[in-house]
């Protein structure tokens, strides 16, 4: 199955963007991007791949650890950018960004520790995806309209592992369906 380790937004700030998406899409050139959708917006802190139905008990356990090892933490939605010269869009985040880094680095080692292949470990940009584009796009635009944007503070409280199901329908912008299979409070621990 295809696994990520994710943070997710609450409804209200999931609400608050999906305004500020619907905003951008009356931009010029908007119909030019592929624009993830409410279901499908999160922040990766490790992204899996496929791993195997006999990793999986390890990867929730060692998950587990993690999430209560870190405490809770508070986590905005803030500003805008791109990676690969227009080819994502997203949102940033603010508030404790030094523990966003820290749980995305222990969600990571989880993986590697359960036996997962990793591929070569990148820094940690804590970002949400709201649009891609499979050519390059300038995205300068939607950056620039982002800049203002801001949601609430919310206290980040737990840590899902989601698994990924792609399109299979090859139909034009249909877009992957995402279901949580695991999930844990942070700082559980005590």
């Amino acid at each position: 199955m295809r696994l990520f380790a994710a943070l997710l937004p609450p409804d209200d700030v999931a609400g608050a963007l999906a305004r500020e998406v619907a905003a951008l899409r009356e931009l010029p050139g908007a119909d030019g991007l592929r624009w993830t959708g409410r279901p499908g917006w999160h922040f990766t802190l490790a992204f899996y791949g496929e791993v195997g139905e006999e990793l999986v008990p390890e990867l929730r356990d060692r998950l587990e650890r993690a999430a209560g090892r870190t405490p809770a933490f508070p986590l905005a939605l803030r500003g805008g950018g791109q990676f690969g010269r227009g080819k994502a869009l997203w949102t940033g985040a603010d508030g404790d960004l030094s523990a966003l880094r820290l749980l995305a680095v222990r969600a990571e080692a989880a993986g590697r520790r359960s036996g997962i292949e990793m591929g070569e470990h990148r820094r940690y940009q804590a970002h949400l995806t709201v649009a891609r584009s499979r050519s390059t796009v300038d995205v300068r635009p939607y950056v620039a309209a982002l800049g203002d944007f801001g949601s609430r503070t919310w206290t980040a409280d737990e840590l899902t592992l989601v698994r990924s199901n792609l399109p299979k329908s090859g139909v034009p912008g249909e877009q992957p369906r995402y279901e949580a299979v695991g999930r844990w409070a942070l700082g559980a621990a005590g």
